[in-house]
């Protein structure tokens, strides 16, 4: 794939993010004041290789975020489109990729709830794809050891079943970059056992890469991780002016 390949970005940003509690949809919650969906817009569109973020709203949600965009500076060079999204999170990644222009060859699926991802990780999601991968994902080695359990009902001790080598394991993270029709492919073929774009991918047998990922490209999730993002914006702030 040539350096001239034009790059989309899909996020989805329908869900209602029930880890962080009710109230406004986990995307539109505030971070330094401003909602985490435009942290992660802005992210996407800081790559100069990204032409268009498409983001996916709730179904009802639409105008609302497409106001949200417009009230909000995001880099000139970048195009932006709003469009309503489905039930399920692939249902709202397929929504995204339909609306996609001619002319696309890559296409990055981001999270909305990973707002802090620094350029050089996007950068590095892209080069890989045009350097010939059909799909990349970044991802950090564990610094935990993880133990495989037998699940039992909340509260009761689980036993442990085996515990797999650290050194083999990844988390990944997003963006996670596609070759355009590999992508969509996928959406049109895998509907089971569906937990990443990345993950349909390798069940149509198609090959998955892992590029380094970054520690602050974290997934808000809970309060907690609203406390390490707004400390994450207050360094970059004072180290830089962001």
């Amino acid at each position: 794939m040539s350096s001239e390949s034009r790059t989309a970005v899909v996020i989805p940003a329908a869900g209602r993010g029930v880890r962080l509690g009710p109230g406004a949809p986990k995307a539109l919650r505030a971070l330094n004041g401003t909602p985490m969906l435009i942290h992660a817009v802005r992210a996407m569109a800081e790559s100069r290789a990204v032409s268009l973020v498409v983001v996916v709203a709730p179904p009802d949600g639409a105008p609302e975020v497409k106001t949200l965009l417009d009230d909000h500076a995001l880099p000139g060079r970048t195009d932006f489109l709003v469009v309503p999204g489905g039930d399920t999170r692939q249902e709202s990644v397929r929504a995204g990729l339909d609306a996609l222009p001619e002319g696309i060859d890559i296409v990055l699926v981001h999270d909305a709830a990973r707002p802090l991802v620094p350029v050089d990780t996007v950068d590095g999601v892209i080069e890989a794809v045009r350097d010939g991968a059909g799909a990349v994902v970044p991802a950090l080695p564990l610094t935990d050891t993880v133990k495989q359990v037998e699940p039992r009902e909340a509260g009761l001790p689980e036993p442990v079943v085996a515990t797999p080598e650290r050194a083999r394991l990844r988390a990944v993270q997003t963006p996670q970059g596609f070759d355009r029709s590999l992508l969509v492919r996928a959406h049109e073929s895998v509907t089971e056992n569906v937990t990443d774009d990345a993950s349909m991918v390798e069940q149509l047998g198609e090959p998955v890469v892992v590029v380094p990922g970054h520690e602050e490209a974290f997934k808000v999730t809970r309060p907690l991780d609203l406390v390490l993002a707004e400390a994450v914006l207050a360094r970059r702030r004072a180290n830089d002016g962001f």
